[in-house]
């Protein structure tokens, strides 16, 4: 029975992926790059394409942007208020400016570009630079710009940066750290940015290296999307299953709830750069005085989870259930309960019953918990709750009142 229920997620979770995994891979062609000049008022001309864009994700993540700047070329000093950048330079070198602070940093390097800060680039070599800029956004698809008309050129220099910024560098990749994230034989890592850093749902950013022929074992996105960029090498990537090659000057990216591996198969190591998204928070409403139309919905499910189970039910509900409702239209928040005890039921004369847990959910309105029932994340996270249960069962409610004045 456990196989055929494992079997069925299986299948369900391989269905309900937004596309083919080998769809999701965007190879960085600089055959596809447009020509732009003056970016945010900035010298000169740089080449330009997106890879990942606002909609292929359940997350805040914006965006993801290639492309060459061109000697003596830059991106103008400017800001957001909405979103949060990261420039990423794979070769030579730039001058970045944060918050008017200017500093040359060689490549690999990596520059978050926190919301409200002010920011630019320029390459002032004589040779293009390869350039990457990944964005998260404090509101799904929501973008903006404000430019202060300064392209940077013969700026002042600071000889250390007044401001977050890393380097790319594999000798600093390390195994079996206290709390590993990427494990495996011949698989290395660092987390170069921590959540910390950023304001919005960004969560990290990490540098890994993976040894010819070895594999990082896999690993569930647990309250997390990734977007990754293949700096070097070549391998395979396994998402629910399915399989695809990747090679240097890739990016692909999972989803909330998936489960995903990676494995270098060619010449030399693997190596790359995962950027890290959580899900956004959206927060109730309120009342402060008897309703005539329903505040919200409420649905409520009750579970028989076997013992052996309970804590991999536990977990899922936080790790995946949770994190796939948080982008949905509409949702206010849930619980899960476990029941108490027999020992504890009988001495409260409660009903008896056979489940033992329960999961409260609220949406707006019941359109929008029907929604969330048709949305490709639902058919992630219900099929890795309920496959966990031997029975289950549910009830619809009106929300008419409660205490939350929040």
């Amino acid at each position: 029975m456990k196989q055929l229920l494992a079997i069925f997620l299986a299948i369900v979770v391989m269905q309900a992926t937004a596309q083919p995994i080998k769809d999701r891979i965007k190879p960085n062609d600089p055959g596809k790059y447009r020509e732009l000049s003056a970016v945010h008022a900035g010298a000169g001309k740089m080449g330009f394409t997106e890879l990942i864009g606002r909609r292929d994700m359940s997350s805040n993540f914006l965006y993801l942007h290639t492309g060459v700047i061109n000697a003596k070329s830059g991106i103008g000093h400017h800001f957001h208020h909405s979103i949060e950048e990261m420039y990423v330079i794979l070769n030579g070198e730039a001058e970045f400016t944060i918050n008017g602070r200017t500093t040359k940093i060689k490549a690999p390097a990596v520059v978050p570009c926190k919301m409200g800060d002010s920011h630019a680039i320029y390459n002032a070599s004589n040779e293009p630079i390869r350039w990457l800029n990944f964005a998260v956004s404090s509101k799904k698809a929501m973008g903006d710009a404000f430019d202060l008309g300064d392209a940077r050129v013969g700026a002042s220099l600071d000889a250390v940066p007044a401001f977050v910024s890393a380097r790319l560098e594999q000798d600093k990749l390390r195994s079996n750290n206290r709390n590993p994230i990427y494990t495996g034989e011949g698989v290395l890592s660092r987390r170069v940015v921590g959540s910390e850093v950023f304001r919005t749902d960004w969560n990290h950013v990490d540098h890994v290296a993976i040894s010819k022929g070895s594999t990082a074992e896999p690993r569930t996105l647990e309250g997390i999307e990734e977007v990754y960029y293949v700096i070097k090498g070549s391998g395979e990537v396994t998402i629910n299953n399915e399989k695809a090659n990747i090679k240097a000057d890739d990016a692909f990216f999972g989803l909330l709830g998936e489960k995903l591996s990676i494995a270098s198969n060619g010449s030399a190591d693997l190596e790359l750069l995962v950027i890290g998204i959580a899900p956004s928070k959206q927060k109730g409403l309120s009342i402060a005085k008897p309703l005539i139309e329903p505040k919200a919905i409420v649905l409520q499910m009750d579970f028989v989870v076997p013992k052996e189970n309970a804590a991999a039910f536990e977990k899922t509900y936080y790790s995946i259930y949770v994190p796939a409702m948080t982008v949905q239209k509409g949702y206010l928040s849930s619980k899960l309960l476990r029941f108490f005890p027999d020992a504890i039921a009988k001495e409260i004369q409660a009903e008896p019953t056979t489940y033992n847990y329960q999961v409260q959910i609220s949406f707006a309105t019941e359109q929008d918990r029907r929604n969330w029932v048709a949305s490709k994340e639902h058919q992630i996270a219900w099929p890795a709750a309920s496959s966990l249960a031997t029975a289950y069962k549910w009830r619809g409610y009106d929300v008419m009142g409660d205490d939350n004045q929040r």
